[in-house]
């Protein structure tokens, strides 16, 4: 949230402390051992380092597409969309190594795991019910070197293996035309050119169950090879106005996004919204990819409206383009998805609010349902 404080609003009371150090959040991590399931938080930040962790030590994680209440020791507790639920009865590790894993991820990640005594609700599914999803281990590439972004590349490279611990192979096209791909259950496309790329084996690789993120001006590309059906808006200023020659660089220019702010709003029933509690999103824009929002009503889980400008300047032809548009399309290609974020939602690795739909989009992009992101011509 915030809010505009011109100098006569202002005073110096209301600044806080200042900020001299920083500490990790202090999870508790006493909960006590349950013989049905254990629950975890995705709202935290970390919570997708703590999924990919559970799911490299072959724990059974389900995930729930629907909100439910249930008796936390005789007070009654909410969970939200995203909920990880580890079903105890299903695991191969004993019990109680798994109670200790799950204080070992709370500790370190700062994630908030609830013991459950039973699998009933007061409201919403039951724990056994098909609205919880099984998670799989993921397998995640992105394709850099020649052409590629090595900024926006750079990002998607620290959020992954920095900050979440989660290993990301990196693929050189020439790498990318010549190994199997089969083992990858996610592939990340970010801004730049793909001219080198087997489009034919990365269109199969979707259409057999593959999960494909793309980013900015890689929508564009995917869009143009017939990899994904996604309509991309045209901005076109007054073509037979005459202008003067000396004017043309600085109008020229004037058309470029060097970056700009926008309020999308969200579907928080979406499994990409999932983990965030207000049903918008402040993403960041220095690009000239602006999506069309998608004929199929379910797959434009994040939009932008008439008035999405948030902070920063734009032509009016841009700001154009970006009002009423898409910022995220979900396109099923075959039995995979093509998710396609016009925005960069880990810019310069400090746009912590872009992190959980970029992680979303890997964890859960499979388990959007198909018929959501189907068009037709």
């Amino acid at each position: 949230p915030y809010a505009e404080l011109n100098a006569t609003a202002f005073n110096s009371n209301l600044l806080g402390n200042k900020v001299t150090s920083l500490s990790f959040p202090h999870t508790e991590t006493s909960f006590g051992k349950s013989d049905y399931a254990y629950l975890v938080e995705w709202e935290e930040f970390y919570a997708p380092a703590a999924l990919n962790e559970l799911l490299n030590n072959n724990v059974v994680v389900k995930v729930t597409t629907n909100p439910f209440t249930v008796d936390m020791n005789g007070a009654t507790k909410k969970f939200n969309y995203g909920t990880l639920m580890i079903p105890v009865q299903l695991q191969q590790m004993e019990n109680s190594a798994l109670q200790q894993l799950l204080r070992n991820l709370a500790e370190k990640y700062a994630v908030r795991v609830h013991a459950l005594r039973s699998g009933s609700s007061m409201q919403g599914s039951d724990l056994g019910s098909s609205k919880f999803i099984p998670l799989t281990k993921q397998q995640v590439a992105m394709i850099a070197g020649p052409g590629v972004n090595a900024t926006d590349a750079g990002e998607v490279w620290h959020l992954f293996d920095q900050r979440m611990n989660i290993q990301l192979s990196l693929l050189e096209p020439v790498i990318f035309n010549r190994v199997e791909i089969s083992k990858y259950t996610t592939i990340i496309m970010v801004g730049g050119t793909y001219n080198e790329i087997n489009k034919d084996k990365l269109k199969a690789w979707v259409q057999n169950g593959g999960n494909l993120v793309l980013l900015e001006d890689a929508i564009t590309w995917a869009a143009q090879n017939e990899i994904a059906n996604i309509k991309i808006k045209r901005t076109r200023g007054d073509s037979t106005a005459m202008l003067n020659y000396v004017d043309r660089e600085q109008r020229e220019g004037a058309q470029q996004m060097s970056g700009a702010i926008f309020r999308a709003e969200a579907d928080l029933t979406n499994p990409l919204a999932y983990g965030y509690n207000q049903p918008f999103i402040s993403l960041f824009k220095s690009n000239k990819v602006f999506i069309e929002k998608s004929k199929n009503p379910y797959a434009t889980p994040f939009y932008y409206k008439d008035k999405p400008l948030q902070s920063g300047w734009l032509s009016r032809e841009n700001y154009e383009g970006v009002k009423n548009s898409a910022a995220v399309v979900v396109n099923t290609v075959g039995s995979g998805r093509v998710i396609a974020i016009a925005d960069d939602p880990n810019f310069r690795a400090f746009w912590l609010g872009g992190s959980k739909l970029m992680l979303n989009a890997v964890f859960f992009g499979k388990i959007i349902d198909a018929a959501t992101g189907r068009t037709e011509e």
